[in-house]
């Protein structure tokens, strides 16, 4: 091939790239803004939670003695009877209890006591892992299960074009006969600095847009569901067996517990040894998880029915205590104990990776970090927004011309069974733009063909 026919297919392809880059930007923008403005909130879970409903989860440290679990829970049934479901001790000196009870209407409640004094400070709606009703809805809308099902595939197909936009962003970036590309902000004005600030930015944070996108996905259902049955499939999930010789149950761990490290969620509860006696007390429970050295800001969830086990769990913003313990309903006994060491290696990457993106693992760092590529996101998302107004024409989008080399189509065909294999749902929606852009490529050949 000549020099003169190399440089046409690249400059074909580049343009083709582009065209390809414009049309699936334009179509995950919004879903790319919602989850940079919801992540980059959600990160300050913790800090939000506490200044919101400071009244109901903080208290003055006392010199006296914490009251029993029996006591505190006693005291938030009293006031909001019901039934009891999960007891959280206070995380600090300076925490309040939480004790999870699902009243008589049948509504999963908070009530926060304050451990000390024994005196119910107050109750809200109980929020999960969210911690309050006003970060549930966070997390509910950066996941998009408000649209059921079909908003998990959407928000796992645009997690999916994340990664594949930032690398064709960087393919369109790369210089072609110059010894850098932009790096920084060269125009001072116009569609041009817009231009340099989409591409200063995405080049600066292209890898923390891919590490969030990536280390999301095992929520996801499909890429999820596969590297959930991978990890295990080549025995790098978590080692089956832990309970191998008592029964379990038909519930999940996931479904049980509010919080749950992410690749335990689809193992099955244990049983309790027997289906009937005196329920082991509370306390002697608590002493039980806390003299095996559970870290602190653990949740003891109450057995479900009969068979139903005690359950201890954690995930700190240590990750190397997570940890989660269940006990015999009537003996206390421990069936079974583990943390994340005793993870296989995607599973202990998994939880990693979740730990970081949910900006627990290194404290402040982590959560500035992130909040910047979250501020970023929306950064490339608005600046891409301000170049399409500026260059739309009168009618239509302003996509950019499709290519008439023949091998276009045909690459980004390659580019999407490659991506679909690492991102099924990207890569469907790549097929179809693929497949678009042969039929308008045959339909314009076809009329350029003389009669």
């Amino acid at each position: 091939m000549s020099d003169i026919s190399q440089r046409a297919g690249s400059s074909a392809l580049y343009r083709a790239v582009w065209r390809w880059h414009f049309i699936a930007g334009l179509l995950t923008l919004p879903f790319v803004l919602i989850l940079a403005v919801t992540g980059g909130i959600y990160l300050f879970k913790d800090e939000i939670n506490d200044a919101a409903y400071s009244k109901l989860r903080l208290v003055e440290p006392s010199q006296t003695q914490m009251l029993a679990p029996s006591v505190l829970t006693a005291n938030a049934l009293e006031q909001h009877p019901g039934t009891l479901k999960a007891y959280h001790p206070p995380a600090a000196d300076n925490r309040a209890a939480e004790v999870r009870i699902v009243g008589e209407d049948g509504l999963k409640n908070t009530i926060y006591v304050n451990p000390y004094s024994g005196t119910v400070l107050g109750q809200l709606w109980d929020g999960g892992a969210a911690g309050s009703p006003l970060m549930y809805v966070v997390r509910k809308l950066h996941s998009l299960e408000y649209v059921g099902w079909f908003g998990n595939r959407v928000i796992e197909a645009a997690a999916g074009w994340m990664v594949i936009l930032v690398g064709t962003g960087i393919y369109l970036w790369w210089p072609r006969g110059k010894k850098l590309g932009t790096v920084t902000l060269k125009a001072r004005r116009g569609r041009p600095l817009w231009r340099d600030l989409h591409a200063v930015t995405g080049f600066y944070v292209g890898a923390f847009i891919v590490f969030l996108a990536v280390t999301g996905l095992p929520w996801s259902a499909i890429w999820g569901g596969k590297f959930y049955d991978m990890s295990y499939a080549v025995g790098l999930g978590m080692p089956d067996g832990y309970w191998s010789k008592y029964p379990t149950s038909t519930v999940l761990v996931g479904d049980a517990l509010d919080r749950s490290p992410w690749i335990m969620e689809k193992q099955a509860m244990p049983l309790s040894a027997a289906a009937q006696g005196v329920p082991a007390g509370l306390d002697d429970v608590v002493a039980t998880v806390e003299n095996l050295g559970i870290a602190k800001g653990y949740a003891l969830n109450m057995p479900s029915g009969p068979e139903g086990v005690f359950t201890a769990s954690v995930y700190p913003d240590d990750i190397s205590q997570e940890r989660v313990i269940h006990l015999d309903q009537y003996t206390g006994a421990v069936l079974y104990d583990a943390g994340l060491a005793d993870l296989g290696a995607l599973g202990w990457a998994a939880e990693w990776g979740i730990s970081i993106h949910m900006g627990q693992a290194w404290g402040l760092a982590n959560q500035l970090v992130l909040l910047t590529a979250c501020v970023a996101m929306v950064l490339l998302v608005v600046s891409a927004a301000v170049m399409w107004w500026k260059r739309r024409p009168a009618k239509g989008i302003g996509v950019p011309q499709m290519p008439a080399d023949w091998r276009i189509p045909r690459t980004l065909l390659l580019i999407a069974v490659v991506a679909g294999a690492f991102f099924p749902l990207a890569g469907l929606t790549m097929l179809v733009i693929a497949a678009v852009e042969t039929a308008l490529y045959l339909m314009r050949k076809r009329h350029r063909q003389p009669a």
